[in-house]
């Protein structure tokens, strides 16, 4: 390539860089200039705001010990992993089906039809991360590279988009907690998250330290991470706004994308150490508070 062509080229990937950078910043100021609108509408927005808020929160909370340089052993890493895994399992059962199942049949469903449409928005949501996680070039802590084209993009941005996908299911369903007619069950939903957020901004941030990368940049990527969460929770909110009739769907969908992130990523994660019991032990106590707190605030 002359050096004529090769200065064309990287001319028209500055300004078609510059034209994407514009169309973002200007659709962000018009979301911006949007969302307060929005959320004096129709407070459930304000809510699920305010509670991904709360979960990204808890996620800097957590990475604190690593910017303190804290350490702690495999086990209590994988105590760790096990608990957040028992408050999300605990969190899809009480906080997303239960209440799917409650919504299908004051929507007119009888037994049979309510299950099966909980069902469906379930394996519809664990579908969908599935084929996220296959499309979407990323880093698992677990068993290294997955989607396509991962070895050609910077090992950090693969755990970057890593831990978004681990958290979309979260915020979404906070989103759709809180656009339902529940609003002490979503309360609970969203303190179980933000409890399970703490040790999860540790293990990310104590994992991308494993890996090599600086103190500063796995804190800011850990803190990062929980930024997902109020965006994905406004995003579920305002689907199920626009219709009553998607709200068991979106529950369902949203516990089946956190039981998805459960079994393919964090259980397999906190027992690869041989620290099985310890984790196991961490999920029960995990599933046992999130279900305390489902029921003494509702």
């Amino acid at each position: 390539m002359s050096i004529e062509a090769g200065a064309a080229r990287r001319g028209r990937n500055v300004r078609k860089r510059f034209g994407m950078a514009v169309s973002v910043f200007g659709l962000g100021i018009v979301c911006w200039q949007a969302l307060p609108t929005s959320l004096e509408a129709d407070p459930r927005m304000k809510g699920a705001l305010i509670g991904g808020l709360l979960a990204a929160l808890a996620t800097a909370l957590g990475t604190l010990p690593v910017l303190l340089s804290q350490q702690f052993s495999q086990r209590t890493y994988d105590t760790m992993l096990g608990f957040g895994a028992g408050v999300m399992l605990a969190a899809s059962s009480f906080s997303l089906v239960i209440p799917a199942l409650a919504a299908a049949r004051s929507q007119g469903a009888n037994g049979w039809s309510a299950g099966a449409i909980v069902a469906a928005g379930i394996l519809s949501g664990a579908a969908a991360l599935w084929a996220i996680d296959r499309a979407v070039p990323h880093e698992h802590f677990v068993k290294g590279l997955a989607g396509p084209q991962a070895r050609a993009m910077k090992r950090v941005w693969l755990f970057v988009l890593a831990i978004v996908l681990h958290n979309l299911p979260e915020g979404l369903a906070i989103g759709v907690a809180f656009a339902g007619s529940d609003p002490v069950g979503a309360t609970a939903l969203t303190t179980g998250i933000a409890i399970q957020d703490v040790p999860e901004g540790m293990v990310v941030a104590l994992a991308l330290r494993t890996v090599g990368y600086g103190r500063g940049l796995a804190v800011g990527l850990g803190v990062l991470s929980g930024l997902v969460e109020p965006v994905a929770a406004v995003l579920g909110a305002a689907l199920i706004t626009f219709s009553e009739g998607l709200l068991p769907w979106g529950l369902a969908m949203a516990a089946g994308a956190m039981l998805y992130v459960i079994s393919h990523e964090i259980i397999p994660e906190s027992h690869r150490q041989g620290h099985e019991a310890f984790a196991t032990g961490g999920l029960m106590l995990g599933f046992v508070i999130m279900m305390l707190l489902d029921t003494a605030l509702a």
